[in-house]
């Protein structure tokens, strides 16, 4: 799961997958927005085809925590 998520988040933010930890920030690390937050759950929905509330969503703040929330889903 980690290296799903890893791989989306360096082709969304145009880093290398070697700089993504599951520690990384998705604001403070990698420079992420509000639409740059939006994009990356709409991304995530896609790849795993579920639907993610913005309440979720705000609680996804680290590599750690997106890869937690989408094990608990399958």
């Amino acid at each position: 799961m980690f290296e799903q998520v890893q791989k989306i988040l360096a082709e969304q933010f145009e880093v290398s997958e070697d700089t993504i930890t599951m520690s990384t920030s998705i604001v403070d690390d990698l420079g992420a927005d509000s639409l740059d937050v939006v994009e990356l759950i709409m991304a995530l929905e896609d790849e795993y085809g579920v639907t993610i509330s913005d309440d979720e969503a705000a609680n996804l703040t680290t590599v750690a925590k997106i890869v937690d929330y989408l094990e608990k889903l399958n």
